[in-house]
């Protein structure tokens, strides 16, 4: 079975490295990786114990810990081609601590789409520290603060015990604006329940109806929110009544990725895919393998489809959906004249949703 892996993300002094600290005192943790991608605002150094590998140490938890200066890939790989052959201990989760100023998309693609990592690991969970005390600023300023907010499963407010209650309840306020289907959670002084990390997988859903329900979220972007100052940014969900085709959607994932990836910070859906339950998601152009799931979660057949975009409306979304008539017929030589026909226009209709 692959290794679920869970993605630590925030801004510079957001906390994270403290976080990390206490979460691998929790015996919930006791078998995990860590990878840190960057040497951490507080050393994690005074919790080594010993070193089975130059670049793997065993932390006095039963945890291991690494720091990447390289490849992800070959750090991933490494460690579980050393598990496999019983070198080190046989971790069952890993956690990666990202860069503060890292744009955390690469790092998911890496996870997803790396051919050789597939079967090894499945990205579980993206986690978001963000600053209490200097978090708005931060929001303010834009760039990768944004972007590590919106993509997040889960938002964790740090040091909010040095802040003034009002200050957090706006930061709050605002980060569900942002991205309105997160859970938003307070820690202070690194306290917080470790089964935030472990709890099942958001990426990867189970059938279990009431899990896919809580990873959509639906009815949190079921009108449209801009996200304060980040008045470019938009969240809302879009709905579709007529079941999809397979060929169609396969068409819609491969067009939107291609034509808008770098302004589709987050989708997620429920679709009707010929009757069939499909979850899709996406983190920009990086468009997840789509599942389907085992049943329904509810009596609900509409599918439902979660956008956190970029200069993206929900008008220009819904434009597109012609894509997911698309259904060519099969010949045995040749081409099909009427099938070409219907991808022509399914592709001036898409051009016209999102091409500025």
């Amino acid at each position: 079975m692959s290794i679920p892996v869970t993605v630590l993300t925030g801004y510079l002094g957001s906390g994270k490295t403290t976080l990390l600290n206490r979460l691998l005192r929790d015996p919930a943790l006791e078998k995990s990786a860590v990878i840190v991608n960057e040497f951490g605002e507080i050393a994690i150094d005074h919790l080594l114990v010993s070193a089975p590998a130059e670049n793997l140490k065993l932390l006095d938890t039963g945890c291991l810990c690494c720091t990447v200066r390289g490849d992800l890939v070959e750090t991933l790989a490494d460690l579980y081609a050393k598990r496999s052959a019983a070198e080190i201990p046989p971790f069952e989760h890993v956690l990666i601590e990202t860069s503060g100023l890292a744009d955390p998309v690469p790092l998911l693609h890496t996870i997803v789409a790396d051919e050789g990592l597939r079967g090894c690991y499945r990205l579980h969970d993206v986690v978001t520290l963000v600053d209490a005390l200097h978090g708005a600023a931060q929001l303010d300023r834009g760039g990768e603060s944004v972007k590590q907010a919106a993509v997040a499963d889960a938002i964790i407010v740090s040091k909010a015990d040095l802040a003034a209650a009002e200050e957090t309840a706006t930061l709050r306020a605002r980060l569900l604006r942002l991205n309105p289907g997160a859970e938003i959670h307070e820690v202070v002084r690194g306290e917080i329940d470790p089964r935030i990390f472990l709890r099942g997988g958001l990426y990867d859903p189970a059938t279990k109806g009431a899990d896919v329900e809580r990873w959509l979220n639906a009815g949190a972007h079921d009108h449209d929110h801009h996200g304060g100052h980040e008045t470019d940014i938009r969240a809302f969900c879009v709905y579709r009544e007529a079941p999809v085709r397979r060929p169609g959607l396969v068409l819609w994932l491969d067009m939107l990725g291609a034509l808008r990836g770098a302004n589709l910070l987050r989708v997620k859906g429920l679709l009707n895919v010929e009757g069939d339950p499909v979850v899709i998601q996406a983190v920009q152009s990086v468009i997840h393998e789509p599942v389907v799931l085992d049943a329904w979660p509810d009596a609900d057949r509409r599918s439902r489809i979660v956008f956190i975009t970029r200069d993206i409306d929900r008008a220009e979304i819904e434009r597109t959906f012609d894509a997911l008539d698309y259904a060519p017929q099969t010949l045995k030589r040749g081409f099909d004249p009427a099938a070409y026909a219907q991808f022509k226009q399914t592709m001036q209709s898409f051009d016209r949703g999102v091409t500025k």
